[in-house]
């Protein structure tokens, strides 16, 4: 029987997460949730890897407050250009620009399709 990918966008990982236990009530094949930004790397993990950000020593304002990892020097600079780095963003949790970065990946047999997309909607799925 045939197959179909559903690709849906949430604001929250419970979100999904709900979705998920509905539609997993239909014939699911596989799927995955994962949240995804626009910036490489995980960046400082933890304060004691900071070093000396008087002395200049680490490696830019994307890495310290976006927690990105640029190889190339303008990525960095586009990423320090960011709200979200800069702090001065519109509101959001820790001050960062919301948005649904929560992707649910499902893949339900053809027939179960229109009810799957169902459940993601009402779950606040875009």
């Amino acid at each position: 029987m045939a197959e179909r990918a559903i690709l849906a966008y949430f604001n929250t990982p419970e979100q999904a997460e709900q979705a998920l236990e509905k539609i997993k009530s239909l014939r699911l094949v596989d799927y995955a949730i994962d949240r995804f930004d626009g910036y490489a790397g995980t960046g400082i993990q933890q304060l004691d890897q900071l070093g000396n950000t008087i002395a200049g020593t680490f490696r830019g304002l994307g890495y310290l407050t976006l927690g990105g990892d640029f190889d190339n020097p303008d990525a960095a600079v586009l990423g320090a250009a960011s709200v979200s780095a800069s702090g001065m963003s519109s509101g959001g949790p820790d001050n960062r620009v919301t948005g649904r970065d929560i992707l649910l990946t499902a893949i339900v047999e053809e027939a179960d399709y229109e009810q799957a997309w169902q459940f993601a909607k009402e779950a606040g799925a875009l």
